[in-house]
């Protein structure tokens, strides 16, 4: 009898080695090694899609190569189009990920229910769940189509097979993790698995035109489970995000052939499934308190669109030898720079104080033009002194004290003006080469101590 050989494979990057490795060289984590056996070369033949074309084709000039416009398939959500760059290209293998019950197969059946009834055939294939599990979520949503087909199955020749017979415009795999191919040895989840099952999805979607959305598990830090080469196989790559105690999730793309990145799409969680939120801005100031020292509005942009949002900070005298900085929703490194800014450069004693900065809703902003907002904050906290209510700042604060110019400043003041607010402090870079709306003052500011004079008065 032949020797049967193995390998051990890292579960978090994919690097391979003959011998089990308690630190892993590529991804240098610990204990992430797990015994896999090295499929035979004369084993048994697999069962592949043959990309038509894939082999015989032939270089091109490119100035001789037509280029068409991909149709899209579009939702009756204008949030989750929005996301996905004007909606669903066929073809096209996208790949969700997010925390256990976020809402990921919630949103994927309310989205296989929209495209059913528009005489689409969607086939939903869950691997987690049977039949009679997805039929009570989907009678809870408010599903009826007859279009929308429901498969409990894992293995995956006979995913393909189904999907040969059935010939779907829509499929959807929930989760990834889940799907295994009877040739490779390992467990369903592990490396090999994800990327071999990932691979033969990505063949079937491109040979017959179908698009594929696909469940991934994410991991305790918040990155999809497996190899980072699972994000660079796929053509999409969705974000769903949110807190269980907050009703709102938020849809972001990372990744995106067909459109742009760093979209955003919001939607609430309710009793008969999500709700998109066409106006988040105005979700996220709805609950802002008035007339409270800390608190100022900043205009963020996510992907193509503004959205305001409310920045509070408080600063209270430190009982440590060392303050804490904490920060909720924006980059923790960015507090004690600011706060070293406003110390340096505006006099602010605030080396003996505790700071705590959050962006109040839930959302994670990772721009540099919530500066000047997150200053202002820290400084109306820090002299208990409110800023006005309906001012809006934007800018970004360098380490001399300066307001450097942002992008797309017209856009962030007309959604601030739709809103209501009176007055915009924005760098004086910025007053050149578009008209503001009417209805709003704007005020250019050179340094933070212009933007603290002009929130909160004194020198």
């Amino acid at each position: 009898m032949a020797k049967r050989k193995t390998k051990y494979v890292c579960q978090e990057c994919g690097y391979e080695t003959p011998k089990w490795m308690g630190k892993c060289p590529g991804c240098h984590n610990w204990n992430t090694f797990v015994e896999e056996v090295v499929a035979s070369q004369t084993s048994g033949a697999r069962h592949t899609f043959q990309v038509e074309g894939s082999l015989k084709g032939k270089p091109e000039k490119i100035t001789a190569i037509q280029s068409e416009r991909e149709p899209r398939v579009t939702t009756m959500m204008p949030e989750f189009n929005r996301v996905l760059g004007g909606g669903i290209v066929p073809g096209s293998l996208v790949l969700i990920g997010g925390d256990p019950g976020i809402g990921k197969s919630t949103l994927l059946l309310q989205v296989s229910s929209q495209l059913a009834d528009k005489k689409l055939n969607v086939l939903y294939i869950s691997g987690e769940e049977s039949a009679r599990q997805t039929k009570l979520r989907a009678d809870r949503l408010g599903v009826t189509s007859d279009n929308l087909y429901v498969l409990s199955e894992t293995n995956l020749v006979d995913i393909g097979n189904q999907i040969e017979q059935l010939n779907p415009g829509f499929v959807v795999i929930d989760s990834i993790q889940t799907i295994y191919r009877e040739e490779v040895s390992s467990a369903p989840g592990s490396v090999s698995q994800v990327r071999e099952c990932t691979s033969e999805l990505m063949r079937i979607a491109k040979s017959k035109g179908i698009p594929i959305f696909i469940v991934g598990h994410v991991t305790k830090e918040g990155s999809i489970a497996g190899p980072r080469l699972l994000e660079h196989m796929v053509d999409a790559v969705l974000y769903f995000e949110g807190e269980r105690h907050h009703t709102f999730r938020i849809l972001r793309g990372v990744k995106n052939r067909f459109g742009s990145t760093n979209e955003m799409g919001i939607f609430e969680m309710k009793e008969e499934g999500l709700r998109e939120v066409s106006n988040p801005s105005e979700i996220f100031l709805e609950e802002r308190s008035q007339g409270a020292a800390g608190s100022t509005v900043v205009a963020s942009m996510e992907g193509s669109r503004p959205v305001l949002v409310e920045i509070q900070a408080l600063i209270s005298p430190t009982s440590y030898g060392n303050p804490r900085r904490m920060a909720t929703g924006i980059d923790h490194n960015r507090v004690p720079l600011l706060m070293a800014v406003l110390e340096k450069r505006v006099g602010l004693m605030l080396q003996n104080q505790d700071a705590y900065v959050k962006v109040a809703g839930g959302v994670k902003l990772d721009e540099p033009a919530i500066d000047l907002a997150v200053a202002v904050s820290v400084a109306s906290s820090f002299r208990d002194q409110p800023s006005r209510p309906d001012d809006i700042l934007i800018g970004e604060v360098g380490l001399t004290g300066e307001v450097r110019r942002v992008a797309r400043i017209d856009q962030r003041v007309k959604e601030a003006a739709k809103l209501g607010f009176k007055r915009a402090i924005i760098p004086q870079k910025n007053l050149d080469g578009w008209t503001p709306p009417d209805s709003i003052e704007i005020l250019g500011v050179n340094t933070v101590h212009d933007a603290l004079k002009a929130t909160l008065g004194g020198n």
